[in-house]
């Protein structure tokens, strides 16, 4: 056994679980972009046996394959995520809205409390 290629192997295994790790850790939301850089595409599964219902919907890679490299999502997760995000983004800014108020009176009191200095 060569020990050269016994790390090579080793370190090729480590660089295939961190790929693996960085893929499912980027999953959330609705996908812009695979990590291999393909496109991601909106993708209906067909079912030959409905005639009026679709099939279930997917994001996938336009490179997809199932090696675990590429997305496919479902796309009622994705949206369901995305909506999560936003509506956290909408009421850290509604805090921030509350705030200003508040700041505006501060900023007076300061101003008020620099221009008695000035006087003195």
């Amino acid at each position: 056994m060569d020990p050269v290629e016994d790390r090579r192997n080793t370190k090729r295994q480590e660089e295939y679980y961190n790929r693996m790790g960085n893929v499912a850790d980027s999953e959330y939301g609705i996908p812009r972009r695979c990590p291999c850089g393909g496109r991601i595409r909106d993708e209906v599964r067909v079912k030959e046996e409905y005639d009026t219902l679709p099939g279930k919907r997917f994001f996938t890679c336009i490179n997809y394959e199932a090696d675990g490299f590429h997305y496919r999502q479902p796309w009622v997760i994705g949206v369901q995520e995305e909506i999560e995000s936003l509506r956290r983004r909408v009421e850290k800014a509604e805090q921030v809205i509350k705030l200003v108020p508040n700041l505006n009176k501060l900023i007076d009191t300061v101003e008020v409390s620099e221009l008695f200095k000035s006087i003195e």
